[in-house]
């Protein structure tokens, strides 16, 4: 009889209530999963831009029938540009070589940059001081400086600009490999496959890859939307994929004369790269606080 109503016993708990822990836990695990909803719904959208232009096109390229300059209309429904060219048609190509362009660029800085990581991480003390000032000298260099040197040393198209900005950012992704791989060649199961005869690659395949991937995905996924915002400024610059490949940074230079009289010449290409690149920086995001465990310990 001395028991209160509605007291809790000690260590028990209320199946209707939420400790403030789990309440933190699951907002920051909800604007987790927001972030890599919008980021995966951006990067969607110029997906399906790009896709469909593989298959249909409002109008081709190379049609100037539409009139210089026109207002968005039915039949033209983001207008033309100063040649008379459908401007949604080129945006729509645009897309499919934004995306050409950051997928190839990052498969180079991938295999490059992993490979010259692996093998500071792996060499002896005085081949990995040499790699890792080599590394740090080509950092110094901003990528798209570095990709304009490269593009300089031969015919501006779009192969020479995935090439050039692949290579400039495999310093940045050899770094981060170095890293990586440094901090797993000493760790305790890496020690034991080593004592028991297993070879290198079979370490790198079995250990060090899978560890390195979540960190490296989150680093590539970055990289997408800088080589996608250098080809466009070396494009910009006259330096990229010459006609008629309508890349965004081409229209941007183009509509510059028009700007004032025919503003969406500039907004819609300035507008797509914006959706793409902020797609692939929330991705990036949301990559990186599902893979790494110390930032879901700090949330928790």
């Amino acid at each position: 009889m001395s028991e209160l109503s509605g007291t809790v016993a000690p260590g028990s708990a209320d199946p209707g209530s939420e400790t403030a822990p789990t309440r933190r836990r699951g907002g920051r695990s909800v604007r987790r999963s927001a972030t890599l909803t919008a980021g995966l719904v951006l990067v969607g959208i110029v997906v399906l831009m790009a896709l469909v232009s593989l298959v249909w096109l409002p109008y081709p390229l190379d049609d100037t029938s539409g009139g210089r300059l026109s207002g968005p209309s039915g039949e033209h429904l983001l207008g033309t540009d100063k040649l008379g060219r459908d401007l949604l048609s080129q945006l729509m190509v645009g897309a499919r070589i934004a995306l050409l362009v950051g997928a190839g660029s990052v498969l180079i800085a991938a295999v490059l940059g992993v490979a010259i990581g692996l093998l500071a991480a792996l060499a002896a003390p005085w081949l990995d001081d040499a790699i890792s000032a080599f590394i740090d000298v080509a950092i110094a260099f901003p990528v798209l400086l570095t990709a304009m040197l490269i593009v300089a040393l031969q015919p501006p198209s779009l192969g020479s600009a995935i090439l050039a900005i692949g290579l400039a950012m495999s310093a940045i992704v050899a770094r981060v490999s170095r890293i990586l791989a440094k901090r797993a060649v000493g760790s305790q199961y890496v020690i034991a496959a080593r004592t028991s005869g297993t070879r290198t690659l079979g370490i790198i395949r079995r250990h060090l890859l899978p560890n390195m991937a979540p960190t490296l995905a989150v680093t590539l996924a970055l990289q997408f939307g800088a080589a996608v915002l250098a080809e466009a400024s070396l494009s910009y610059l006259g330096l990229g994929a010459p006609p008629p490949n309508a890349s965004w940074g081409r229209l941007l230079q183009e509509a510059q004369g028009t700007v004032l009289t025919a503003p969406i010449g500039a907004i819609a290409p300035g507008v797509a790269l914006v959706v793409l690149v902020l797609g692939v920086n929330f991705v990036a995001d949301g990559l990186r606080d599902a893979a790494d465990p110390t930032r879901r310990g700090r949330s928790a």
